[in-house]
């Protein structure tokens, strides 16, 4: 078995993180792992991290103080982990911790990368309001028009994602803003993705980041990876069905 490392960004986060971690480790049962925590909350968020860390050895965080932004989090959270297999999770529980499990099974099937999906069968929005659902459109299709490799991806904007540490070994990552999976995916090395379907769950706790900055910010990025990202071709992307997936984790995992 592989070590995973899940990298959690956290902005004022401390009413969702004692649940976070419990879901993790109860999704990932028999599986060695660790939650790395980068922090750039300006509440008590630290105190909690502080508490959960010393109550639980898998768990280790780092607060900045000198650096802000969930991209450049991610990243430093990468860069400090020590698992074959690295993974991307927001802390507000709309990704929900449990689909760590069949992500972890698409790796060890052979994928570089496994990427969960609100839009393929299986998969959902959660319910996104009109407008959500027309930003993140939006962000998704200026993605593909502008970057072929993610043209094949159905949901390339997410913050959902894991796969080999080694995928990066050589990525010149310059994050900007939030899309990191943006960025990983256009300057890193691999072959074959798989896609499950996954459901975007409500936030239980705090407010959501998303604003007009963050827009911008995307704009920026994409702009920039228009003459940075890694030329590549041959890319297969595979998608699994919800009754695939769970045959996928009974076969290399078995049940938490």
């Amino acid at each position: 078995m592989k070590k995973l490392s899940v990298v959690v960004p956290t902005f004022n986060e401390k009413g969702n993180v004692e649940n976070l971690v419990r879901q993790i480790d109860e999704a990932l049962t028999g599986i060695e792992h660790e939650i790395v925590f980068i922090d750039d909350s300006t509440d008590e968020t630290p105190k909690v991290l502080e508490k959960v860390s010393k109550e639980n050895p898998r768990v280790r965080y780092e607060h900045r103080t000198d650096e802000k932004g969930l991209a450049t989090a991610v990243i430093r959270g990468f860069r400090i982990s020590d698992g074959d297999f690295l993974a991307c999770m927001d802390a507000d529980l709309q990704h929900p911790p449990a689909i760590l499990r069949p992500m972890y099974a698409a790796l060890l099937s052979g994928a570089d990368f496994c990427i969960p999906s609100r839009l393929i069968p299986g998969g959902s929005d959660g319910g996104l309001n009109l407008w959500r659902k027309f930003v993140s459109g939006t962000a998704r299709w200026i993605g593909k028009i502008a970057l072929p490799c993610l043209r094949k991806v159905s949901d390339p904007t997410s913050g959902l994602f894991m796969f080999k540490s080694e995928c990066i070994k050589n990525a010149d990552l310059q994050p900007v803003g939030w899309k990191i999976m943006v960025e990983v995916l256009a300057m890193s090395e691999y072959r074959r993705i798989i896609e499950i379907p996954y459901a975007f769950q409500d936030r239980t706790s705090g407010e959501s980041k998303l604003s007009g900055k963050v827009t911008m910010e995307y704009l920026e990025q994409v702009f920039k990876l228009m003459s940075r990202a890694t030329k590549r071709s041959g890319i297969e992307v595979v998608r699994w069905s919800p009754a695939f997936m769970e045959n996928m984790v009974d076969k290399y995992i078995g049940k938490a």
